[in-house]
């Protein structure tokens, strides 16, 4: 047959094929249409409404057309579905097939158990970024066989990573960071060859990363950073030829570092920070040419750093800092050109800083501190002028600082304290005017003050202490409008103190001790408002004490010792309510003691001695329920001690020795238990001491009285025994025709231990031999507390309250029995039990290792320790704690005393709440209690004018602690300094970095967005209006979700763009 007739034959045919396949297609798009749509609605009505959800979704509808778009007809029923590709967050394809759900940041909140994965044969692109779904991942979501885009990150999912997620052999993008997802990796996550980018960070996945891992050989990123990975990092990643990204910092990873990893030819990013990594660096890191970031800090890698590493040309960040490296810096170092960040701190590097160091013109940030690095500093370092940090300090450095360390004008940072340097300090530095921080504690280097130091319009801290600085003190000082802290102490520094001091209104920290100071105390002082810290002992000051210094009424410390004060002690003192340390010993003061020193309620320890102070002791004195230590030596004191003074409950330690006191002694530990040398020379002291003579047994002077006495009290007792013995002899016969239970012992003791109660509490008894005061281990307000081991090895605190006239203090022990059995928290003290007796009544904890929070800031050793993610992790804990008391107990729980000495760390350095002696449950209609409780600077402001207590006193004291950590000691009045100023402009300088705990590295890579993120948290907590702060709920909740990346890098970010 001829082919045009075949041709003439087929056209027709083929055209009516194409006609029923596009029938066919098109019935079978507007049936898989009709499902998506429904299975949309169905799961939108599954979820947690809201209004802004609701008006979002408002489109998600089958019985609203406008929104929809061209209806399909099936010629079977003459039904018109509709597709909803018009409908927000949805796309389709041609035939009105969904192939994209968009919901990012849609406020959502509910399940996925309800959405239909079936229903989505086209779904190319699922993202629910940034909302608050919670529940599992559906075992169904492996039936999305043509995904290639899932994004679930940023909510609340919790559950494992469903292995049918690794059916999704198309995907090439899979995000689940910032949920609650634990378990594994599936090991079936090879499977996924498709796969470009795999974020799974911020989530508590355990287990090993999967060896299947190493299959993904198109794999970029490789985001697994802050879970709780364990095992080490399998040999198999270096197969990842295009990766290009790879963060597993905050796991728990171990054993070393593989050489393959030196196959990662495209490896832009490496962060294996803050795991237990051990080994040395292998030298084929140095293959990474590709490299711009390496950060290996906060692990346990051993050995040198490799000469390998001048390779990295591309370099910009090494972070190796908190490891156990030795050897020297290598001189390849000086290769890196492009190195903005090098960070060695905190290991064992000896020998001297190379000279090619002088070659990283790029250098911005340079820490060595906490090493064990000699020599001098190379003059070559004058050569990096866009230098803003040099932190040496604490290494064995010597000669001579670099005289151009600031040529560039861009230095903010420099700290060089505790070496051996010597001679002045660099020209450079008097004109610096971008210096923020100077610290050259603790070297040999000397000069005149007054010509070595300029006017610094950004300086926030400066300390020149344990040096041989000479000259005198210029009024340039008060020109720094930005100065908290001036420690200038054990130097030379003669003349006086400058009034114009006082014009540094900003100070919260002045110390000018240990030098040749003499004159007057400059009344210009009580204008440093902010002032907590005022040490200005062992100096030539005389005259009188100003009382404008009992206006600065945020001191906590004033220690005016070993000087040539004279005059009375200004009574304005009472005015400093929250006074902890004040030491006024070795001057010159004369008269009595002031009674108004008894108003200071804070006060931990008092010492007047070696003064010329007479008369007798303030009655007041017996208000000091914190005083912990007592000196009044070497005075003309007279008289008795105040029988006041056995209400000091916390006291610790006394000297009252060289006196002229006389009397009993109060009934207090601290006195019963003080040595002679304490007591000694005085006029008359009686007491069972060694070494003091008994008190006598008071006589009366008519003999008669006492005979008429004697007679009438054996009449009346044998009068009285008649009685008793008739009361008891018809008692016992009533008892005996009486089948009652025996009465049970006065002595009563609940445990939550499956123990006899009175055995434990024999054992504990006999444990401390009956709470000596060598095993206390803390004293607060409420209570001792002592360190205990029980029989069975177990260690335990054991709480023992303190008496208020001869009995334990009931309330505070009622309070802690009544709540701490209703609580049931990680992050809350665990009561084991408790004991209520006639002459005391204890708790039974359980021992945190790590002892208070308070304590461990207060110990540059151990604050070290604290590196910013366990500080980041007690932030949370606590918020959890306060959120779980205030929101999921019932009726709710206000603590009211929280600070960092009831904050207790385990050996984890997890955080527990304890001291609940002053919690109260919280009853809105009844939140108004008539007694203070609380730590002052911790105490939310409206407890000035108010006793009225509630939830949100709680959250300002969270502030307080939460700022404490971040910046490493009490924040001091900074806090109402900034938030109450009336225009912040003049505040807007203040850096960030520069409050931030000086002790610790610089937060780095994601860690700092939680540090902003908490700092911004704490201030809103710290708001004066208590309605305006926010509830410890959504406290808890922002902070269980990952902070945004910073807009601008750390150094950048003033404290006014925190609230």
């Amino acid at each position: 047959m001829e082919p045009w007739i075949i041709n003439l034959v087929l056209r027709p045919l083929q055209f009516l094929l194409s006609i029923i396949i596009l029938m066919f297609l098109c019935s079978s798009c507007t049936c898989a249409t009709s499902e998506e749509a429904d299975a949309l609605v169905k799961w939108k009505g599954s979820l947690d409404m809201n209004p802004t959800t609701h008006s979002l979704l408002s489109s998600w509808s089958l019985n609203s057309t406008s929104s929809l778009s061209s209806p399909f007809t099936n010629s079977t029923s003459h039904h018109h579905y509709y597709a909803p590709c018009n409908w927000v967050g949805i796309t389709c394809n041609d035939f009105g097939s969904v192939i994209e759900i968009n919901l990012a940041s849609y406020n959502l909140k509910g399940t996925l158990q309800y959405f239909n994965f079936s229903s989505f044969p086209n779904l190319l692109t699922f993202v629910l970024y940034n909302n608050s779904l919670y529940g599992s991942i559906p075992l169904h979501i492996g039936n999305l066989s043509t995904l290639k885009f899932l994004d679930l990150g940023f909510n609340h999912l919790s559950g494992n990573i469903p292995s049918q997620i690794c059916l999704l052999t198309r995907i090439n993008f899979l995000a689940l960071s910032n949920n609650y997802l634990n378990g594994s990796i599936p090991p079936q996550i090879g499977m996924l060859m498709s796969l470009q980018e795999f974020l799974a960070d911020s989530n508590n996945l355990s287990g090993s990363i999967p060896v299947s891992i190493g299959n993904l050989s198109n794999l970029t990123t490789l985001e697994l950073s802050r879970n709780k990975i364990t095992g080490s990092i399998p040999f198999e990643i270096g197969q990842l030829k295009s990766l290009t990204l790879l963060y597993l910092y905050d796991n728990y990873l171990s054993g070393s570092i593989p050489i393959s990893i030196g196959n990662l030819s495209s490896l832009a990013e490496l962060s294996l920070c803050e795991n237990k990594i051990n080994g040395s660096i292998p030298s084929e890191i140095g293959q990474l040419k590709s490299l711009t970031l390496l950060s290996l800090c906060d692990n346990h890698l051993i050995g040198s750093i490799p000469v390998s590493i001048g390779n990295l040309s591309s370099l910009t960040t090494f972070f190796l800092d908190g490891n156990k490296i030795i050897g020297s810096i290598p001189p390849e170092i000086g290769k890196l050109k492009s190195l903005v960040q090098l960070l060695l701190s905190r290991n064992h590097i000896t020998g001297s800083i190379p000279t090619t160091i002088g070659s990283l013109e790029s250098l911005a940030n340079f820490s060595m501190f906490n090493n064990k690095i000699t020599g001098s500093i190379p003059l070559e370092m004058n050569n990096l002028t866009n230098l803003e940090r040099l932190q040496l300090t604490k290494n064995f450095l010597s000669g001579y600082l670099p005289d151009n360390i600031c040529l560039g004008g861009k230095l903010r940072w420099f700290g060089a304290s505790c070496n051996n340097f010597r001679g002045s300090i660099p020209k450079s530095i008097r004109n610096c005017s971008s210096l923020v921080h100077l610290s050259v504690v603790g070297n040999q280097l000397r000069g005149n003050i007054s010509e070595e130091f300029g006017v610094y319009p950004n300086l926030v801290y400066m300390d020149l202490s344990d040096n041989n600085f000479f000259g005198e003190l210029t009024r340039s000082w008060g020109q720094c409008p930005k100065l908290t802290m001036l420690n200038i102490s054990n130097n030379k520094v003669s003349s006086r103190i400058p009034p114009e001091l006082g014009k540094a209104t900003q100070l919260q920290k002045l110390d000018l001790s240990f030098n040749l100071l003499e004159g007057k105390i400059p009344r210009e002082l009580g204008e440093l408002k902010l002032l907590y810290i005022l040490k200005l002992k062992n100096n030539y000051l005389s005259s009188n004490v100003p009382a404008e210094i009992g206006m600065i009424s945020n001191l906590e410390t004033l220690d005016f010792a070993a000087n040539k004060l004279s005059g009375p002690i200004p009574m304005q003192l009472e005015q400093c309510l929250k006074l902890l340390h004040l030491s006024l010993k070795n001057n010159k003061f004369s008269g009595s003691i002031p009674f108004q020193i008894g108003n200071l309620q804070s006060l931990e320890n008092l010492d007047l001695s070696q003064n010329l102070l007479s008369g007798e002791l303030p009655l007041e004195l017996g208000h000091l329920d914190k005083l912990e230590t007592f000196n009044i030596s070497h005075n003309i004191l007279s008289g008795s001690i105040p029988s006041t003074f056995k209400e000091l409950i916390s006291l610790t330690s006394i000297d009252i020795s060289y006196n002229q006191l006389e009397g009993s002694l109060p009934h207090v530990k601290a006195f019963t238990e003080a040595s002679i040398q304490a007591l000694q020379d005085n006029k008359g002291l009686c007491g069972n001491n060694i070494g003091l003579k008994p008190c006598p047994v008071p006589k009366d002077k008519n003999r008669n009285q006492v005979v008429i006495l004697i007679i009438v009290s054996i009449s009346g007792t044998l009068f009285l025994s008649f009685i008793i013995v008739g009361i008891l002899f018809i008692c016992q016969k009533r008892i005996r025709n009486k089948e009652e239970p025996r009465e049970t012992v006065t002595e009563a003791f609940f445990a939550e231990w499956n123990h006899d109660g009175k055995r434990v509490h024999e054992e504990i008894v006999e444990a401390t031999e009956n709470f000596d005061s060598k095993y206390c281990i803390g004293v607060g307000g409420n209570g001792s507390v002592f360190k205990t081991v029980l029989s069975t090895g177990q260690i335990v605190a054991v709480k023992k309250f303190h008496k208020n006239g001869g009995t334990p203090n009931q309330e505070a022990f009622k309070s802690e029995t009544s709540i701490l059995p209703k609580v049931r928290h990680r992050n809350i003290i665990k009561l084991f039990g408790f004991c209520s007796h006639t002459r005391y009544s204890f708790l039974v904890y359980e021992f945190m290792e790590q002892g208070c929070l308070a304590k461990i800031l207060s110990d540059n050793e151990k604050a070290m320790e604290l590196e910013w993610t366990k500080r980041v992790n007690i932030v949370k804990g606590l918020a959890n704690a306060i959120s779980y008391m205030h929101h999921e107990c019932c009726p709710a729980i206000v603590h009211r005393d929280i600070s960092s000495k009831n904050i207790l760390l385990d050996d984890e350095y997890e955080a527990h709440i304890s001291d609940f002696g002053s919690a109260r449950i919280f009853d809105p209609e009844e939140s108004n209690w008539t007694s203070f409780a609380g730590t002052f600077g911790y105490s939310a402001p409206e407890l000035a004018y108010t006793m009225e207590v509630s939830q949100r006193s709680d959250v300002y004291s969270y502030g307080v602690v939460t700022l404490e950590l971040i910046m490493g000691k009490h924040p001091g009045d900074i806090v109402s300094s900034l938030l109450m100023s009336p225009s912040p402009v003049d505040d807007d300088q203040i850096m960030l970095m520069d409050v931030l705990d000086e002790r610790l590295s610089p937060p780095r890579i994601k860690i700092a967005d939680q540090v902003v993120s908490i700092a911004k948290l704490a201030f809103a907590c710290l708001n004066p209006i208590p309605e305006s702060r926010p509830t410890m709920k959504q406290v808890s909740r922002k902070l269980s979700t990952s902070p945004s990346p910073l807009s601008e890098p750390l150094h950048m970010i003033t404290l006014t763009q925190l609230f």
